[in-house]
C-alpha cells in the first residue's frame, strides 16, 4: 500500500473510475451476443412461446434505452413492462449514462494529457496496477459460492427498492434473462476489469494509458 501513496491521488481516482465504467459498459455490449448464446442452450425462448430472433430482437430494444441517452421511452415489441419494471430499468439507464459520462470525460481527459505530454498526472505503476487487480479477488469466493446472494447483495447496495424482483407474469424478460445469464454478465465485466489494470502491467510505461481506452473499442467493434 505504501506505493500507491506515493501516487497522486488523481491518478488512482481517473483510473479506479476508468476500470469501472470501461467494466460496466463492456459488460452491457457484450452482453447482446452472450444472452444469445445463453437462450440458444437453455432454451429460454421457448419458455415465452418465441424465437431466439423475436427474443434478440427485444433486448436490443432495452439495450437502446438503457444505453442511449435520448432514448427516454421503453419499449419492448413482444414483451411488456410493468410499471415497477420500468421504474427499475430507469434506475439502470441512470447508472449506465453515469458511466458513458465517466469514460467519455476520461477519454477527453487522456487525449488532452496526450497532447500536452502530461500522461504522468494519470500514471500509475505497475504494483498500483496489481493491488487494483487483486482487490475483486477478495469476493470472488463468496461470488462463486453462491452467486444468487452474492446477486442480492449487488441489488441491495445499488438501489433502495425491491423494483429489480421482477415477476415473470408481468414481466415475462426476465424468463429469458437467467441467473446464469447474469453470472456470465459478471464475469464478463470482471474480466474487462482486470484486463485494464493488465495493460498497465504488460504495456511500456509510454503507452500505458492508451491501452485500457482499447479494451472497450474493441468490444464495440465486435
Amino acid at each position: 500500500m505504501e506505493t500507491m501513496k506515493k501516487k497522486p491521488i488523481v491518478a488512482v481516482v481517473y483510473n479506479c473510475l476508468m476500470a469501472l465504467a470501461t467494466a460496466t459498459l463492456g459488460a452491457v455490449v457484450l452482453s447482446w451476443p452472450l444472452l444469445a448464446v445463453f437462450v440458444k442452450i437453455q432454451k429460454t425462448n421457448l419458455i415465452v412461446k418465441t424465437t431466439l430472433a423475436t427474443v434478440m430482437k427485444n433486448y436490443t430494444q432495452l439495450l437502446d434505452y438503457l444505453l442511449l441517452p435520448f432514448n427516454d421511452k421503453l419499449q419492448m415489441s413482444n414483451f411488456p413492462t410493468s410499471s415497477s419494471a420500468a421504474r427499475h430499468f430507469y434506475e439502470c439507464k441512470l447508472l449506465f449514462e453515469l458511466a458513458i459520462i465517466v469514460f467519455v470525460v476520461g477519454l477527453l481527459i487522456l487525449i488532452f494529457l496526450k497532447m500536452r505530454k502530461r500522461m504522468s498526472y494519470i500514471y500509475i505503476s505497475r504494483t498500483t496496477a496489481l493491488i487494483f487487480m487483486i482487490l475483486p479477488v477478495i469476493i470472488l469466493p463468496f461470488a462463486l459460492m453462491n452467486f444468487d446472494e452474492f446477486f442480492i447483495a449487488f441489488h441491495h447496495l445499488l438501489f433502495n427498492n425491491g423494483d429489480w424482483l421482477f415477476n415473470p407474469a408481468t414481466d415475462p424478460i426476465i424468463n429469458v434473462l437467467t441467473e446464469e445469464f447474469f453470472a456470465g454478465c459478471f464475469a464478463t465485466g470482471g474480466i474487462i476489469y482486470e484486463l485494464y489494470f493488465s495493460c498497465f502491467i504488460l504495456s511500456k510505461k509510454r503507452s500505458f494509458n492508451e491501452a485500457p481506452f482499447l479494451i472497450l473499442i474493441f468490444s464495440l467493434t465486435r
